[in-house]
C-alpha cells in the first residue's frame, strides 16, 4: 500500500540556514521514499508509520505499544530494512540479565588476559522485543545507552556508531509476568507510539496479502527497498534540526507542556524535556510534510505521541476509565494557538 504523497517544499522558498534549497528537497523526497517503501510491509497504520520514522529523523527512541498481531514488530523491520546499518534484536524475558544487552569480560586463557564480548547493543537499530517482559535491573541497563550512546563495561566506555535507535515493544494486555518501566527509562523514550486495530478495509488488505499463495500467517520485508547508509541517516537528522521554528510556535509547545503540570484529572505533569521532545518531533514532521519550518499544527500532532508517557493520570481519572490521550487531548484544544 502507497504512502500519501508529501507536499513538495516551493522552490522559492527560503531554506534554512546552511542548508540549500537543493539539498532541502532531496531530503524531503528521501524521506517520501522511505515511508513508501515501510507501507509496502505494513498495511495501513499511515499516522503510526510517520510517527516511528519521525522519531528516527529527530534521533530518538520510540516505545511501540499494542496488542499482539498489529504489527509492531514488523514495523521495526520494515524500517531497518530501508535502512543498510546493522541491526539487533533482543527477545526480553523474565531471566535476561544486563550482560545479555550491553556485552562483558571474558578471560582469555590461552593470552591470560580479559577481553570484551560485545552485546547486541552494539549496534544501529535495536529492536528490544517485549521490553516489560524484563525485570527493572535489565531494563535500566538500557538508561547511558539511550542517554549517552555508549556502554561501560568494567568500567570502560565504548560509543556505539551513529545512528543509534531504540525501538521497544510491550504489549499493554499482559500483566502476569511483566515489569513497568521505570519513570526515568520511559522518559528517555522520544515518543510512545500506540497501534490500534486496522479499520474494516485495511484488515481486508492485510487478509488478502497474508493468504495470497502463502504458507503460515506471517507477512515478511522481503518487498521492502533499502534506500539509505548509517550516514544518510546522520544527514537527514541534521537537516531535521535546521528546520526553522519561529519564537510563537516555540512559545506555545512550552505552554501546552506547562499546562500539563495543573490540568485536571493529571497528578503529574511533563517536565521540560517534554518541550524539548515536541519541538524534535516538529521538526521531523515538518520535513516529513515538505516544509523547513514547523506550524502549530506540527506542534498538535505531536502531542500525544510525546506527552502520553511523561504525564500521569489522577486516581480519580483511573477510577473513571480515562487515559492519557483524552486529558490530553482536551487540553490541546483549550490551549490558546498562536495565529499566522
Amino acid at each position: 500500500m502507497s504512502a500519501n504523497p508529501v507536499p513538495v517544499i516551493a522552490a522559492t522558498a527560503t531554506p534554512p540556514l546552511g542548508l540549500s534549497a537543493e539539498h532541502l528537497q532531496q531530503a524531503i523526497e528521501l524521506v517520501q521514499r522511505m515511508r513508501e517503501q515501510i507501507a509496502q510491509a505494513v498495511v495501513g497504520q499511515q499516522s503510526v508509520i510517520d510517527q516511528v520514522l519521525a522519531c528516527c529523523l529527530a534521533g530518538g527512541h520510540v516505545l511501540i505499544e499494542g496488542v499482539p498481531g498489529l504489527g509492531k514488530t514488523l514495523l521495526v523491520k520494515a524500517l531497518a530494512r530501508t535502512f543498510s546499518g546493522s541491526f539487533s534484536r533482543i527477545q526480553f524475558t523474565p531471566d535476561l540479565m544486563p550482560a545479555d544487552v550491553m556485552g562483558h569480560s571474558v578471560f582469555d586463557m590461552k593470552n591470560q588476559t580479559f577481553s570484551v564480548r560485545k552485546g547486541p547493543v552494539f549496534t544501529h537499530l535495536l529492536l528490544a522485543d517485549e521490553i516489560n517482559r524484563a525485570p527493572a535491573k535489565t531494563q535500566s541497563s538500557l538508561l547511558e545507552v539511550m542517554q549517552e550512546r555508549q556502554v561501560t563495561i568494567e568500567g570502560e566506555s565504548h560509543a556505539l556508531a551513529a545512528p543509534f535507535m531504540v525501538l521497544a515493544t510491550q504489549n499493554p494486555l499482559e500483566n502476569e509476568g511483566t515489569y513497568p518501566l521505570p519513570e526515568a527509562q520511559l522518559d528517555r523514550f522520544l515518543v510512545k507510539v500506540r497501534i490500534d486495530f486496522p479499520s474494516e478495509t485495511e484488515e481486508v488488505m492485510l487478509l488478502q496479502m497474508v493468504t495470497r499463495n502463502r504458507i503460515g500467517d506471517g507477512l515478511d520485508v522481503g518487498q521492502v527497498g533499502s534506500l539509505v547508509k548509517p550516514g544518510t541517516i546522520v544527514t537527514l537528522q541534521q537537516v531535521v534540526a535546521q528546520v526553522r521554528v519561529d519564537d510563537a510556535v516555540a512559545g506555545y509547545a512550552v505552554r501546552v507542556v506547562r499546562a500539563t503540570r495543573d490540568w485536571p484529572g493529571l497528578a503529574v505533569g511533563a517536565g521540560p524535556r517534554g518541550s524539548i521532545a515536541l519541538v524534535r518531533i516538529a521538526r521531523a514532521m515538518a520535513l516529513m510534510a515538505g516544509r523547513d519550518y514547523v506550524t502549530p499544527a506540527d506542534i498538535k500532532a505531536a502531542v500525544l505521541p510525546v506527552l502520553r508517557h511523561r504525564v500521569a493520570l489522577s486516581p480519580e481519572s483511573e477510577l473513571d476509565g480515562l487515559r492519557s490521550d483524552d486529558l490530553l487531548g482536551a487540553l490541546i484544544e483549550q490551549v490558546a494557538t498562536p495565529r499566522a
